[in-house]
């Protein structure tokens, strides 16, 4: 199966008369060493469904296709459907689905094939964040995700507590499973290339989440209240959620109220969380 090099998506863009676009920051992987050792990372078997959000011309898509038992290409881009489909025609196992992966029913989408299923994706980096946090609230059927995104973004959702890199999304992401950074991408295997480096992260799915909350929507709203004012110590960040609480709460948890929000790692919020319920 021959995978796509520069010269073989540049004449297919030209023969669809397309161009990337800025807009969609869409930049192709144009490397077949990139695209095989991706799968290689995401630990992609015989027998795994493989969601891809944004395949582009379908540079990955034919590398997955090489080792999984069925591949879902979701493409927002309605002009680039034509050439994907020429690139992964005579593929019966790869499925083209055009629509928005931020507001596509993904669980009705996975529903087509039994079993669970692991995201394998270049994400367009202008959404990279909503996209992983989507996937990981509403498509529990995906046990794994390996993503390529730019590596400051990368980096904060593989951040630990007390880094500077770590945020909001860092709690989240530890909260639905266990990520790392496992590799770096340079721009040259792009077309054309990007402005930014990237990086690859994966991040295994728990089986059950490790803390115990009210709910994971009481937990990441006090989260993100912490972080919206990450500079002020917690017992003035998180008045707006918690009030006149906000210090009884903290102390109740074990949590020092002059401590900062990137001080706390995913069980300190959750005896927060637990402690305001």
């Amino acid at each position: 199966m021959a995978l796509l090099t520069p010269a073989s998506i540049s004449e297919l863009l030209d023969r669809h008369d397309l161009r990337p676009s800025r807009a969609l920051g869409q930049h192709f992987l144009a490397d077949p060493n990139t695209a095989r050792r991706i799968v290689r990372l995401g630990a992609v078997e015989p027998e795994d469904h493989i969601l891809e959000i944004g395949p582009g011309v379908g540079s990955l898509t034919v590398a997955l296709a090489e080792v999984a038992a069925s591949v879902t290409a979701l493409e927002l881009d309605r002009h680039m459907i034509p050439a994907l489909e020429e690139v992964v025609a005579g593929l019966p196992h790869v499925r083209v689905v055009q629509g928005d992966a931020l507001t596509e029913d993904l669980g009705a989408l996975l529903a087509s094939q039994a079993g669970s299923w692991k995201l394998v994706a270049n994400l367009p980096y202008n959404v990279a964040t909503p996209m992983v946090a989507r996937v990981l609230e509403t498509a529990p059927t995906v046990q794994s995700l390996l993503v390529m995104v730019q590596r400051e973004v990368g980096e904060r959702l593989a951040a630990s507590a007390g880094g500077r890199d770590y945020g909001a999304i860092s709690v989240k992401v530890a909260y639905y499973g266990q990520a790392k950074v496992v590799g770096a991408v340079p721009r040259t295997v792009f077309l054309p290339p990007p402005n930014v480096d990237s990086a690859l992260i994966r991040i295994d799915r728990h089986a059950a989440p490790p803390v115990d909350v009210p709910s994971a929507d009481a937990l990441f709203t006090l989260v993100r209240t912490g972080f919206a004012q990450r500079r002020k110590m917690l017992r003035r960040a998180l008045q707006p959620q918690l009030g006149a609480r906000t210090v009884e709460v903290l102390e109740a948890a074990g949590v020092d109220p002059k401590s900062r929000a990137e001080a706390l790692d995913l069980d300190a919020w959750a005896a927060v969380a637990r402690a305001a319920a």
